[in-house]
């Protein structure tokens, strides 16, 4: 079967970008609010979490230094839930995969997984938290906020979401998982209250990421304005982030999933699916697709192929690098099964955009809106086949790039993604970067 010929555009809309992370971390820090809670000495926990954030490492051995230059003592928790297997080893080797280690960051950095008991929610559930953070005189967050991939409400993928499910380790990521959605939507507020009362939270460090996954704003929330501030900031990461600028596809085809690009490995809220049981496919803007196909997991997951279901079509490779330890247990914990079903897998890319072509439901060739990314949080550049480019020439934030060309094929059969998506995560690492 032919493939359609694709032309590589770029999204070009303006976004807003620090241009100083790490001095703009430092300053967010000491003018707050929060600083005025440090006293000289004290012990400082500095909540991280498992998610790709774009200056990672930046933003926390900034943090980690301005804590210093206000005198306290700061150290690492691990904030990820059942994340890396639910173990202490799984949640250090994740971390040390953003460089956030002693070496890099200075300071000591824990990842046991004992939760305690703090009390009980609204709900009549328990809440729990990481040991290692109670035992300290403050604690504090550095999370990304972002719309969430399971669910829409007032407080998503951000600070509250890492006090009560990130620091609640496996206990309260199971705890809060076991009622679905309607658990994150609604239960999460309500641990966060008895969280705000019963530990030494203090305040957590907002990243709001632009479309290109750049940093666009950095903003320290203390706790006495968590609940006003959040819904906020959650608005304009909303806006903000990366979207595929069609309003229909027949065939998609993603070069990696991931645990690093998103928590469902392939972002709902990019590709339009949702597939949570028992919940209808949420009527939004997002793009309606015919077909996916997903050609790898990324390393960078460990294994952790959550959220490949989400595709339609595999390799038979992504299924063989599946860790049964970490997959299971993140999605046995998150109780979103669906989307880790295993879909049919062929033995190389070809076959799989191929099968994806044949059965997208656009019989004639001319007519099929195909479209090539990399993953679901780099989606500044795709390639795409001539019924989207007549699309992209209407829109004046899209920009085309040369000619059109064959996708590029190794001699086995298999996609050379480097060579499309130069600048990609994917890209990067091949080139040891």
């Amino acid at each position: 079967m032919d493939i359609p010929r694709v032309q590589l555009i770029r999204q070009i809309a303006p976004q807003p970008a620090v241009a100083d992370v790490a001095g703009t971390v430092r300053e967010a820090w000491k003018r707050s609010k929060t600083a005025r809670r440090i006293k000289p000495g004290m012990r400082v926990a500095v909540g991280c979490g498992s998610r790709g954030i774009n200056n990672y490492l930046a933003i926390a051995k900034a943090t980690v230094d301005a804590l210093k230059e206000l005198r306290a003592k700061p150290f690492v928790v691990a904030a990820m839930g059942s994340h890396g297997g639910a173990t202490a080893e799984g949640q250090r080797e994740l971390l040390a995969s953003y460089d956030l280690d002693e070496s890099h960051l200075g300071v000591p950095v824990l990842t046991d997984m004992d939760a305690q008991n703090i009390g009980t929610n609204s709900w009549g559930q328990p809440v729990w938290w990481d040991k290692n953070a109670l035992s300290a005189d403050a604690v504090v967050t550095v999370s990304r906020v972002k719309p969430h991939t399971d669910f829409r409400g007032a407080f998503e993928s951000g600070i509250l979401k890492m006090l009560v499910i990130g620091l609640g380790k496996r206990d309260g990521a199971d705890q809060v998982h076991s009622f679905g959605p309607r658990g994150l939507r609604e239960m999460i507020p309500e641990s966060g209250k008895v969280i705000l009362k019963s530990t030494p939270f203090i305040g957590g460090l907002a990243v709001l990421e632009n479309s290109y996954e750049e940093t666009a704003k950095l903003e320290v929330v203390d706790r006495d304005d968590l609940w006003e501030r959040e819904p906020v900031l959650l608005e304009e990461a909303r806006k903000m982030m990366g979207r595929l600028p069609f309003a229909a596809m027949d065939v998609l085809v993603i070069g990696e999933c991931g645990k690093n690009y998103s928590g469902a490995g392939m972002d709902p809220n990019v590709i339009g699916r949702m597939l949570i049981e028992a919940s209808p496919e949420a009527e939004t803007n997002d793009p309606k697709i015919v077909r996916i196909g997903v050609l790898d997991v990324s390393p960078e997951s460990h294994g952790n192929a959550t959220g490949i279901g989400l595709a339609d079509l595999t390799t038979n490779r992504a299924i063989a690098s599946i860790d049964q330890g970490p997959f299971r247990m993140n999605n046995l914990t998150a109780r979103s099964l669906w989307r880790s079903k295993l879909p049919f897998a062929f033995e190389t890319d070809r076959e799989v955009i191929e099968v994806c072509i044949e059965t997208c439901w656009q019989p004639e060739f001319d007519k099929v809106k195909f479209c090539v990314i990399p993953n679901t949080l780099e989606v500044a550049e795709m390639w795409i086949s001539a019924p989207l480019v007549a699309e992209a020439k209407t829109n004046p934030h899209l920009q085309l790039v040369g000619e059109p060309i064959a996708l590029p094929f190794d001699m086995h059969g298999n996609l050379l993604q480097e060579k499309l998506f130069p600048h990609s995560v994917r890209g990067r690492r091949a080139k040891g970067l």
